[in-house]
């Protein structure tokens, strides 16, 4: 078992990290190259994969300096050869952040293209700005995207776009991302991490262990289902919270049944 990491005591240099209550910040940091993702980058995510297993909480990522993630170090990439391919460097990391127990947010500025694009369909939701640039340039650079993007972007985007986007180097703006609901929502730069924390904050108002539960379910193979999904709620209808929320739910409409009542008996006695 690994041992309790401690965000705040880690000394991150590829990333900016934030802890909080009930959600973790990362921005990608490595501006002087449109945070790209290295090596070091890919060790310090995860670290923080290893602290939000051991203490599940919502991630939100982003980048810096109006760049989400230009795509992976191409210096670093042209060196790699079919031993660190079958490494799958990125691709176990992105997994790793697919898989996190609470949801991932992905708040999107500027580039955001190769492997950038790829952590960003590893996460839950998608947010974005006017300037999101988003797509999969990696055929034109002799290698294809194998961090994801091949069998994730179907599922997203549907076949037809994903081939655009894989086959012929189709490059989204943000209007046509969210056509297609690669995001699900447009703001202004200097409003996109405040969007992102409003959606981590109706995510915190569900029952954290409902939310847990519901992603596993969701992201299960379909063999698995029904079976999965009764098994799920059977643990989830013995909660302590599905009792006291289900009980602040009957005493509200209680409540807003008996204002109704004596609004109508005051309206009656007046008339």
């Amino acid at each position: 078992m690994a041992a309790a990491v401690d965000l705040a005591a880690e000394k991150f240099q590829a990333l900016l990290v934030e802890e909080r209550t009930d959600r973790v910040v990362v921005l990608l940091n490595r501006p002087e190259v449109r945070n790209a993702i290295d090596q070091q980058m890919v060790d310090e995510l995860h670290v923080v994969c290893t602290a939000l297993e051991q203490n599940p909480k919502v991630l939100i990522i982003a980048g810096v300096d109006g760049v989400f993630a230009s795509g992976a170090d191409i210096a670093q990439l042209r060196e790699r050869c079919r031993d660190d391919a079958l490494q799958g460097i990125n691709s176990t990391i992105f997994v790793r952040i697919a898989k996190l127990p609470m949801p991932v947010i992905a708040a999107l500025d500027g580039y955001c293209l190769g492997g950038g694009a790829e952590l960003a369909y590893a996460a839950d939701f998608r947010i974005g700005t006017p300037a999101v640039r988003i797509g999969n340039p990696e055929t034109g650079l002799g290698i294809l995207a194998a961090a994801g993007a091949s069998w994730r972007l179907k599922e997203l985007v549907g076949e037809p776009v994903a081939k655009q986007i894989l086959l012929a180097g189709r490059v989204l703006g943000a209007d046509e991302a969210l056509a297609v609901n690669l995001v699900t929502g447009i703001h202004e730069p200097e409003g996109l991490l405040d969007a992102a924390h409003d959606l981590a904050d109706r995510i915190g108002r569900q029952d954290p262990l409902a939310v847990r539960i519901t992603k596993s379910v969701f992201h299960a193979p379909a063999e698995a289902h029904p079976l999965i999904d009764q098994l799920a709620q059977g643990i989830l209808f013995e909660s302590e919270a599905k009792f006291d929320r289900m009980q602040k739910f009957l005493d509200r409409n209680a409540e807003k049944k008996a204002a109704k009542s004596a609004d109508t008996e005051t309206r009656e006695k007046k008339s």
